[in-house]
């Protein structure tokens, strides 16, 4: 039976790496990436996180980016555009963050797309970018 969406171990990178970019707690990426190259698109320069050290320079930088936010919580949408293909796995999440930035709340949607592989029985990223599709700075915290 083929899935239609993706299943809990799928889940699990997105997860870990929101968690990572909510606390900082590099320990939630243990297993996460895959051993081949990894590539990343983000928001934040230098915006292409590629090669040997694509992870180190991605996990440097999110925490540049995110040194002045607090409080900040995920919610993730309806998995869309799910496929697997032998080994590899792709789909989009709409991820909207609630939190702080300066002391100001925001509100901030968006959505990511994840390539995914299969090493050694498990999913690990192999891609992703994120697009910011909304950002407000709010009156007060919702």
């Amino acid at each position: 039976m083929e899935l239609e969406v993706p299943d809990v171990s799928m889940m699990a990178v997105p997860n870990a790496i929101a968690g990572f970019i909510a606390s900082g707690d590099e320990y939630l990426l243990e297993g996460i990436f895959s051993e081949q190259a990894v590539t990343i698109v983000e928001n934040f320069a230098p915006y292409l996180f590629e090669g040997a050290d694509a992870v180190v320079r991605w996990k440097e930088g999110m925490r540049a980016h995110a040194e002045h936010l607090e409080d900040l919580r995920p919610k993730f949408g309806d998995p869309q555009d799910f496929s697997v293909t032998g080994d590899q796995a792709f789909f989009t999440l709409p991820t909207s963050w609630r939190g702080l930035v300066h002391g100001t709340p925001f509100f901030e949607e968006g959505g990511w797309a994840f390539l995914l592989v299969r090493e050694e029985g498990n999913w690990r990223l192999r891609s992703y970018g994120w697009a910011v599709t909304h950002m407000a700075l709010l009156q007060e915290a919702e």
